[in-house]
């Protein structure tokens, strides 16, 4: 890594430092822009992924989507391209050396936008490309991060300045070794920008019944057509997506609404409450009142450590 690299990491490092006290995750004064610092490991996460750039500024991190593994550090950044299902897990942070990251949403529009604007010649690929991946950091995207990043000490500059960092960013991305396929997500035609919208219904009604037939007709694909595509792009089948995005909500729902296993099972679209009982172990390694009750003894204990 060279010297300038590791000049820009320490200072978006420090930065960060200063504008998180603790651990946590910050929502920013910058739009979409969330810093997080974590001062041990982890456990698991388990969350759906918004399109963002994730970059680490020390420390590192591991995503499980499905069966696949992801690990990057400050060497690298991680793209997800689309709404996804994923693990995640801090594992390198301590006191002296915390993990402070930085994650930038952004939407498909904004990569259009910028495609449209600028001179970057991408050809739409029929071929559907996985939305989460991990490139080396290159000095010119971590020059536009530190650009966007220092006016967190500049707030009166963040309306006009911040969508414009903010485009730089997307723009030298799309020029990076993984700009094709970022690109895919905002260009029709592509087999890609077509599982987009089946994704997005799966999630608007992840509690109804998956109607495979109608996700293949809004894509504008054969059934088997779809599903070949759809695991491309998520590395998992539409059940098991659907499957993933249930028990995700209906551990949100146990935890802030204190409710019944079984009538949560229901209002997740679980029509068989061992069914889902099963399926929250294999998923979270206890069952669900077991699971709940560790999760809010641990915070408890956090609070009082605190």
């Amino acid at each position: 890594m060279s010297e300038e690299i590791l000049q820009r990491q320490n200072e978006i490092a420090k930065l960060i430092e200063r504008h998180s006290d603790q651990d946590g995750v910050y929502k920013t004064a910058i739009p979409s822009l969330f810093i997080i610092h974590r001062s041990n490991v982890t456990e698991p996460v388990y969350r759906v992924y918004k399109p963002c750039l994730c970059f680490i500024a020390q420390g590192s991190k591991e995503i499980l989507l499905a069966q696949e593994r992801y690990e990057y550090g400050p060497a690298d950044y991680l793209i997800s391209s689309m709404n996804l299902p994923v693990i995640g897990r801090v594992i390198k942070a301590s006191s002296d050396a915390p993990y402070v990251s930085f994650k930038l949403e952004f939407t498909e529009r904004q990569i259009l936008e910028v495609l449209n604007e600028s001179e970057i010649q991408i050809t739409p690929k029929e071929n559907a490309k996985r939305a989460m991946f991990v490139g080396q950091i290159e000095l010119p995207i971590l020059d536009a991060i530190l650009r966007l990043a220092r006016l967190l000490d500049n707030p009166q500059d963040i309306p006009f300045l911040a969508p414009v960092y903010t485009r730089e960013i997307l723009y030298r991305l799309l020029q990076g070794q993984y700009g094709v396929a970022l690109a895919q997500i905002a260009m029709e035609g592509s087999s890609t920008y077509r599982i987009s919208d089946a994704i997005e219904q799966i999630i608007n009604d992840c509690d109804k019944p998956l109607r495979i037939e109608e996700l293949a007709e809004l894509a504008s694909m054969s059934i088997s057509s779809f599903h070949r595509h759809f695991k491309e792009v998520t590395a998992m089948s539409p059940i098991q997506f659907q499957k993933q995005l249930r028990l995700q909500e209906a551990r949100r729902l146990l935890l802030s609404e204190s409710a019944d296993a079984a009538d949560v099972a229901f209002r997740v679209g679980y029509e068989s409450a061992s069914q889902f009982s099963r399926e929250y172990s294999r998923m979270f390694g206890s069952p669900p009142r077991a699971d709940i009750k560790r999760l809010k003894e641990k915070y408890d204990q956090r609070l009082h450590v605190r």
